[in-house]
Order: C-alpha cells, then structure tokens, then sequence
C-alpha cells in the first residue's frame, strides 16, 4: 500500500510544482516590470504633458467627487505639494472619470507629488506584466511562454512610459487586458464543460470593458471586438464537439447570452464609474435637467444631466482637429515613425557634461515593435490558414487598438493610444517564439532555436538599456540624448 501510495504522489508533487512555478515566474518577471516602473517614480519632478489635466482632475475628483477649475499657476502650485488650487466652477472634461481617480488615487493615499499622481498608472502598469504572463500561460500551456510574454511587456517602452504617468491610456490597456485574460478564462471553461451555465467569467470581462470604457470612450471598441470574438470561440467549440452548423448554432444560441452577459454589464460598470459627479451636484451640467424642464424625481434628472453631458462631451471629442507638434498618422504607429516628446528640459541639471537634458519620449522598444510586425504577419497566415485562435486573438487585440484610429478622418491622434495594443503586440511575438522552438525535444534543432531566442531577447533587453534613460527622464548629456533620437521624426 505504501508503495501504491508514493507512485500516486510522485504525480501530485509535480503538478503542485508546476503550479508554483506558474505563479513564481510570472510573479518574479511581475518584480522586474514593477522596479523599472516605480524606480525613481517622481523623476521627472515636473507636470508632463496631459498630466497637466489628468493630475488635477484626479485630485479634484479626490476632494469634491467632480472635476473643478483649477486657478492660474496651478500646475506650479502643485508641485509644492497644495490641494488649495481649485475654484468653485466645475470644470468642463471630455474623457470619462475613472483615468482620473486612477492618477488621483495615490493623491489621496499619500500626499501630492509628481510620485503620487503616477503611482496608480504604475500600480496598473506592474499588474499588466502578471496579468499577460498568466494568459498567455493558460493560451499555451508554458509557464516559460508566459514568462517571455511578460518579460517583453515589462522591458517595452511605450508601456513603461505611460505606465510612468498620470495619463488615461495605461490604466485602458490593463482594464482591456483583464477583459481579454476573463475571456480566455471562459474558453478554457465552456471548452472543457465545468463552471456555471452562467458563466461568471463572461461577466467579469463585462466590468472589465465597462471600467476601459470608463476611463476612456476608446474602450468600445474592445467591447465590440471581443464581444465578437467570444462568441467565434463559441462557434469553435461547437465545430469541434462535430455539430453540423456550428455557426448558425452559435448565431442562434451563443450570441444573444453573450451580449446580454457582457454589454449590459459594461453599461452598468460604466455608469458607475460617474458615481461621483451624480452623487454630488457641482459637476458639469449636474443641475441641466433641473433647469431644464425638471422631472420632479432626482435620480431621473440626475441621468438625464448625465446623458446631455454625453452629447456636449462627444460633440467636442469630434471636433478635436486643432494641429499639434506631435500629432501623427496611425499608419506609422507600430513601426514608431512619431513618438511623442512628453517632456523635454534641455538646461537640466545633474550630469557631468557641459549640457545636460531630461526627457521623456513616448517611444516603443525598437526590438518589441519592429519583430512585432513580422509576428503580426506570421499570425494572420497561423490564423488564415492554420485556424490558430492565439493567433486571431493576437490580431484582434492589435486591430481593435489600432485600426479604429486609422479611420478617425481628421482628428487629431498621437501614437501613444496604441500602448493598448502593446500586451498583444508581446503575444504575437511569444506565438512566433513558440514556433522557432518546437517541440521540446532534446536535439540540435531545439538548441539552435533556443540560442536564436535566446539572442533576440537579449535584443530586446539591450534597447531597453539604451532607451531607458529616455523612458525615465534621467539627466542625461545632451550628447547622450541625441545619441538616442535615431531618427529626425524623433525629435
């Protein structure tokens, strides 16, 4: 018996390893991303680039529950550290609130600092490293995958950058990313028979969607794409389970529960995130229903104020056109024609040289973006021809990203939206890893395969040393600056 007994064990000892090496990696690539991010956090100390709104909305939502003008010179005022630097007049915003509370929350934890209002953003940010590296575990099945997929994410700059600032599009890219990893969840789950008929994971990526599109409109359109996207899987696990029409059976069955499942709790999670411009009554437009033709009943002129909001907001959200020194065509984003200059001191002071310089450049890691794009092109064909859903999800994550911006006319667009599409930019490139490794079978092929790996992660963790300095707004010699400005469209 006790021999029996050690022979069923050996099996439970290593699937109990696994497991711990499954959070352990994860986990410790999660530790590298999170020193990078949080490393002299309040480097630059300076109101950089839309920090100049996000940073004192947040405080405001932090203090009154609504944005408030801010007084002449308050950007200078917050640097020392006040909270006096509102006045009494609501202020007028275009973006939903939930970007802001993230900047305000630290604020409120803390004290106010450039550190404060970007440690929600880093907060995020580290979590999207654990986040990628867990999913693209459970899509693959390698612990090791999920590693470099994180590894990635952790060392491109783009994220680094917006997860080092107070701006709306880092906490996008985690809310879309957990959205994304719920999905992928409820997959595994329907494919395999267990869970709730329900199906909770649905939900969840629901109010995930719900909390991106809280934190900026651009949110919708991964509500659209994975809405769509979970029911193809449906339609997948129909075809493999041999029905005869798979897509008119999840036309018919599988389309209707998903949508009812993931948009009206988008809705809801959404609505939610405004909970403190409804729930006080100073915001902008807050009072318009009562004013205007007043139902008799609170709540309902609450959203009706709410919904009047929506239209002055998207009407000046369409007509955002004006010209701007780092505005760019989307055409170029995922080759980084025109990175984003989102602070710039060229007296700085603190290195040896006889000019020193801190910046900020919203720039991709060269060696993550320029392989993405060759990762990208080897997915549509594992996709078109091969049927691979990692390789569509990878598309799909891109294109919901990336495309839409591509399609804006007129309006005036920087190549910092696309960071949402960064974790599955990571992605595809982990796909492609997958591929040049094989199988894990002992022989010269694998050896090559995993020296050739080897040597572009090493690529990649190169860049991020040399462009790091750019990333962090660490004084650096003006000759190191230009060093790094490969291109004059970097400039």
């Amino acid at each position: 018996m006790a021999r029996v007994t050690t022979v069923e064990a050996a099996p439970d000892r290593a699937v109990n390893r696994a497991r711990l090496l499954g959070w352990a990696g994860p986990l410790g690539v999660m530790a590298i991303g999170g020193w990078i991010r949080f490393s002299a956090l309040g480097q630059p100390d300076a109101v950089i680039f839309d920090e100049t709104y996000y940073a004192k909305d947040g405080l405001s939502l932090t203090l009154f529950g609504y944005e408030r003008k801010a007084v002449e010179g308050a950007d200078d005022l917050l640097l020392e550290g006040r909270t006096d630097i509102f006045t009494d007049s609501p202020g007028y915003v275009i973006h939903p609130p939930l970007g802001k509370w993230v900047a305000g929350s630290g604020q409120w934890l803390f004290d106010v600092s450039p550190a404060t209002w970007r440690f929600g953003s880093a907060v995020l940010g580290t979590l999207a490293i654990l986040l990628l590296a867990r999913i693209v575990r459970r899509m693959t099945g390698s612990t090791l995958l999920g590693c470099v997929a994180g590894l990635l994410l952790a060392l491109e700059g783009l994220s680094i950058v917006l997860s080092r600032t107070a701006m709306l599009d880092g906490p996008l890219a985690f809310f879309v990313l957990a959205a994304f990893g719920c999905l992928v969840i409820d997959r595994d789950h329907r494919r395999a028979g267990t869970g709730p008929r329900w199906r909770p994971w649905r939900v969840a990526a629901g109010v995930c969607l719900g909390l991106a599109c809280g934190t900026k409109w651009s949110g919708v359109f991964y509500l659209a794409a994975f809405g769509v996207m979970t029911v193809l899987w449906d339609r997948g696990a129909r075809q493999l389970a041999g029905e005869p029409s798979p897509t008119r059976a999840a036309l018919r069955r599988d389309a209707l529960p998903a949508f009812l499942a993931i948009v009206p709790t988008a809705i809801v999670t959404y609505v939610v995130t405004w909970s403190g411009w409804l729930l006080t009554s100073g915001g902008w437009d807050r009072q318009w229903a009562a004013n205007n033709s007043p139902s008799g009943n609170a709540v309902v002129d609450a959203f009706r104020s709410l919904w009047h909001y929506h239209g002055g907001m998207l009407a000046s959200a369409r007509a955002i056109t004006s010209d701007h020194p780092y505005e760019s065509e989307p055409i170029g984003w995922l080759v980084l024609v025109r990175p984003v200059s989102m602070h710039y001191d060229g007296e700085a002071a603190g290195c040896e040289a006889d000019r020193c310089v801190s910046a900020v450049l919203a720039l991709g890691n060269p060696a993550i973006w320029w392989a993405g794009l060759a990762a990208l092109a080897a997915c549509l064909w594992w996709w078109g021809a091969q049927r691979d859903w990692r390789a569509g999800a990878a598309l799909l994550g891109v294109a919901a990203g990336w495309l839409p911006w591509a399609l804006s006319g007129d309006r005036t667009v920087f190549s910092w939206y696309v960071v949402v599409a960064a974790p599955f930019v990571c992605l595809a490139i982990t796909l492609a890893i997958a591929r040049i490794l094989g199988p894990n079978e002992p022989g010269r092929r694998r050896m090559w395969a995993a020296i050739a790996v080897g040597a572009y992660l090493l690529v990649v963790l190169a860049m991020f040393a040399w462009f790091e300095p750019i990333w962090t707004g660490e004084v650096v010699s003006y000759d190191a600056w230009r060093a790094r400005m490969w291109f004059s469209s970097w400039i």
